[in-house]
């Protein structure tokens, strides 16, 4: 009996235009530039290669491939415990800002390293730095409050000899998200936030059981097959408090950043972050929709 390719997944079609990985990965280009994914590679029930997602190490593996091979990225190490996030969401943030910074310039995307960025919770994995300077050329600032991120980042960053293009600093004041960060008479293009999810270790732990009866696995253990630190993963009030909190700070930087913006992953969330930007007078807000898949994600900008 032959394979029946009449439910294959679609093609990441949803994804931005300028997204390298909007079609399905190319395991054999993959392997090629990172020869131990091989060992990670199985054939699905389409007959096709694919990794086994819940799998850590695998997804791990396919991202440093990912980098290597479309991001000229030779080194990419991760804490143990620490998220790996999916490079191809992240790279259509970058894709969104990148549109976005377009609209103020003619239409067309401004690079280069007059262009700069601040990441608010960069992360171990300083993904988004990454893949902002080598996409586009532009210079980041990445800041975290977790002092063992902010030591990995900076590994990342001066293995892949970034240093000129990317600064990574640590925000010593728990409660502050901006302040501390920005220096006086500093300017950025836009600020990138990617806010921690949950409220609660609790709700991280049902989600990620969620996740695994999605991907048909019989182990609920709630390990998380991408990892994540607790400042990663959750922080009090969740996400919109974050956000809620981020839009108060901005208000003192208005002058000094051209547009801020936020990733909102619950759509409960934004009649109240809309509000919270009414209160704070912002001059223009947007929302930029995207798309992987069956999930689905917005990026909230204002400015001032």
């Amino acid at each position: 009996m032959g394979v029946n390719h009449q439910n294959k997944p679609a093609v990441k079609s949803e994804l931005h235009p300028r997204n390298v990985h909007k079609d399905r990965y190319d395991f054999d280009d993959l392997c090629a530039a990172l020869p131990e994914l091989s060992a990670h590679v199985v054939m699905s029930k389409y007959d096709e290669p694919t990794i086994d997602f819940s799998n850590p190490e695998s997804v791990k593996c396919l991202n440093k491939a990912l980098l290597k091979h479309h991001y000229d990225v030779n080194y990419w190490e991760l804490p143990k415990g620490y998220l790996c996030p999916p490079i191809p969401s992240r790279a259509d943030y970058i894709h969104n800002i990148a549109d976005l910074l377009a609209s103020g310039n003619g239409g067309v995307i401004p690079t280069g390293k007059n262009v700069k960025i601040l990441d608010i919770g960069v992360g171990a994995n300083s993904i988004y730095p990454i893949l902002g300077h080598q996409i586009y050329g532009w210079q980041f600032v990445g800041s975290d409050i977790d002092a063992v991120a902010v030591d990995n980042a900076c590994q990342v960053v001066a293995h892949n000899n970034l240093r000129h293009a990317i600064v990574i600093r640590k925000q010593s004041n728990k409660t502050l998200i901006l302040n501390g960060i920005i220096g006086e008479g500093e300017k950025y293009d836009a600020l990138i936030c990617n806010p921690p999810f949950h409220s609660s270790p609790q709700e991280v732990t049902s989600s990620t059981q969620r996740k695994w009866r999605g991907l048909d696995k019989k182990d609920k253990s709630a390990t998380l097959n991408f990892g994540g630190q607790n400042n990663e993963l959750w922080c009090k009030g969740g996400e919109r408090v974050f956000i809620e909190k981020l839009v108060n700070e901005s208000k003192i930087f208005g002058d000094q950043i051209k547009w801020f913006s936020t990733l909102v992953s619950k759509e409960d969330h934004l009649a109240k972050v809309y509000k919270c930007l009414q209160s704070a007078n912002a001059a223009e807000v947007k929302t930029m929709e995207m798309g992987q898949g069956q999930k689905r994600s917005r990026i909230i900008v204002w400015r001032y």
